[in-house]
C-alpha cells in the first residue's frame, strides 16, 4: 500500500450490504472531484490519486 494509507478496515454492518459496498468500491470517481479536492487543499499535491 501507499504510505498515504494508514489503515484499511474491511467489513460491512450487515451481510446484505456486501453488494452495495462492492458497487460503491467499483464506482468511478470523476477526475474533477480530485482536482477540486486539491484546489481546496484537502489532498496534498504530492499525494497519489486513482488513475481509473
Amino acid at each position: 500500500a501507499t504510505p498515504a494509507v494508514a489503515a484499511v478496515i474491511p467489513g460491512s454492518s450487515r451481510p446484505g450490504r456486501m453488494a452495495e459496498d462492492l458497487a460503491a468500491l467499483n464506482a468511478p470517481v470523476p477526475a474533477e472531484f480530485w482536482a477540486e479536492m486539491r484546489r481546496q487543499n484537502l489532498v496534498a499535491e504530492n499525494a497519489p490519486l486513482p488513475t481509473r
